[in-house]
């Protein structure tokens, strides 16, 4: 037993967030319809269970990494600015934005933002959404406490379907809808 009471560990259960932690969670994801270059992005955010806050909106000429990550974005922004100082779990279920939040960003940023190419004539260096990954960078580098991790989308996590929900609501916003 983990010592969460029952009633936590249900509400834990029923928000996706797993049942052994407790805490700031925050939800995040993105979408993209390709007929019309429109895309939503939206975070979810729980304390111990409870759902606290949630944004979203829509954007034109986007595509879907572009709102995977802006999503993502938008929940450090809004960590840095309302829980500040406090640990806080951002859940996505893109790896684009987790490997690029855990991994690429730090070798990028060493770089001069460009891709590391060690032979010389490899592929290009530009990396796509430079400076949404900038921003990312700017967020999470001034909260240590901020970890990204991955959760499985569309599997009933209600977590990431509420922000599924939400990112498709911020895309059809677009169309006055």
């Amino acid at each position: 037993m983990t010592g969460i009471s029952n009633e936590l560990r249900s509400l834990a259960t029923t928000a996706g967030i797993p049942e052994a932690q407790h805490g700031l969670h925050v939800f995040v994801d993105g979408c993209y319809e390709p007929g019309s270059a429109q895309g939503g992005w939206a975070f979810v955010a729980y304390r111990n269970a409870v759902e606290i806050a949630s944004g979203f909106g829509g954007v034109e000429d986007s595509a879907n990494n572009s709102m995977e990550l802006t999503a993502v974005l938008k929940a450090a922004l809004w960590i840095n600015r309302e829980a500040t100082g406090e640990p806080a779990t951002i859940w996505s279920d893109s790896i684009y934005a987790i490997k690029g939040c855990n991994e690429r960003r730090h070798i990028w940023k060493n770089n001069g933002w460009k891709k590391s190419s060690p032979n010389g004539n490899g592929r290009s260096r530009t990396i796509v959404n430079a400076e949404l990954w900038k921003a990312v960078d700017l967020q999470l580098s001034q909260n240590p406490l901020v970890t990204i991790v991955w959760c499985k989308g569309h599997s009933g996590i209600s977590g990431n379907e509420r922000a599924d929900a939400l990112a498709d609501r911020g895309r059809l916003s677009l169309r006055g809808g």
